[in-house]
């Protein structure tokens, strides 16, 4: 086919095409694709409605001029601390763990609607968490939802120092001026203490997650301060690591020491789910003989049989106000921090 018989390629749209399908100025246009504030609502409004109509894309290098912003929000998973060269490190972790897929979940739910990116970063090393100060000090990402998993984790610190805009999933275990979303853990762990006691179950164990996550330490105590209001100061409890593997560990060394125990509850649905292979191994029927309860409701809650008791963390639910958090103080760089602390809920099923 002759050059000049080819078929034009179809016309992108352009500003002037919006401008014209929303009846306002170019420079109206340009000022709600760039986030600008003072614009009528209901301009702003017509504006979005021109641009799905025309199906213009704003030019992101363009846009990037203006507004001083990469248009991308880092994902930062941190604070373990592995070895340099362990494979066996929050890189795994990250991977197999449900818990982690859903905050990327949420994450994606609440950034798509808004044109904008999550970049996963694991800082699990003092060499990644070196990096990724860098990157984002260096204005690479415009902020950071960092998911912490150790205690002592300087990363937030570091980040609140270099002037990155930070959100952080759970609260901070060291004073921090930074916004953070968390669950009433202790709330969560009364209440599966509260179902295990109703149960009639009284020799009862736990499986805690590590004593340097905070939110299980807040398990822990919240589980153990229930039982003893229902006249049950003393549980044998073992500390595990959050994995499946982990759990089966601390049960069978609980069912060693405690061999007549009728109750368990794990930190976590993938402890739970250790615990309950265990049993099951030993001959013990959960619920008949021993009740299990988890924590999360993550998919591991219905991946096996019996499906898991647990208590509800609505981690997507989380991670979207993390990010919608994150996206408040990048409009209102002046605003204050907050916190959004969410409800925990009981879900029974099966194993108790």
């Amino acid at each position: 086919m002759s050059e000049a018989l080819r078929p034009a390629a179809p016309r992108s749209a352009t500003l002037e095409d919006v401008a014209r399908v929303a009846g306002v100025s170019r420079a109206t246009v340009s000022r709600v694709i760039n986030g600008i504030r003072n614009v009528d609502p209901a301009i702003q409004e017509s504006v979005r409605s021109a641009i799905a109509a025309t199906g213009y894309v704003p030019n992101g290098a363009a846009r990037s001029l203006v507004t001083r912003r990469a248009g991308a929000l880092a994902l930062v998973v941190s604070g373990t601390d592995a070895d340099e060269n362990d494979d066996h490190s929050t890189r795994t972790q990250v991977f197999t763990d449900p818990f982690f897929g859903r905050v990327v979940s949420g994450v994606f739910t609440a950034l798509r609607p808004q044109g904008l990116h999550p970049v996963l970063m694991l800082a699990d090393t003092p060499g990644a968490r070196e990096q990724a100060v860098s990157y984002l000090r260096q204005g690479n990402a415009d902020g950071a939802m960092v998911v912490s998993t150790h205690a002592a984790d300087p990363l937030p610190g570091l980040l609140l120092a270099a002037g990155v805009p930070t959100v952080l999933f759970g609260r901070p275990d060291t004073p921090l001026p930074v916004s953070c979303v968390d669950l009433a853990n202790r709330d969560g762990a009364r209440l599966a203490a509260d179902h295990l006691h109703s149960r009639g179950r009284r020799r009862v164990v736990t499986i805690s997650g590590p004593a340097a996550v905070r939110a299980a330490r807040d398990r822990l105590d919240g589980f153990h301060e229930a039982m003893a209001r229902h006249g049950l100061p003393y549980l044998p409890h073992a500390e595990a690591d959050f994995t499946q593997a982990g759990g089966e560990r601390a049960m069978a060394r609980l069912l060693a020491e405690h061999p007549d125990l009728d109750g368990v509850f794990a930190a976590n649905d993938l402890m739970a789910q250790g615990a309950v292979a265990v049993l099951q191994d030993h001959g013990r029927r959960v619920p008949e003989d021993v009740a299990v309860v988890g924590f999360d409701d993550s998919s591991a809650a219905t991946a096996g049989r019996p499906l898991l008791t647990t208590v509800r963390q609505p981690v997507e639910e989380m991670a979207a106000e993390m990010a919608r958090l994150l996206l408040d103080h990048l409009a209102r760089p002046g605003r204050g921090v907050s916190s959004a602390i969410f409800e925990p809920a009981l879900v029974v099923r099966q194993s108790a």
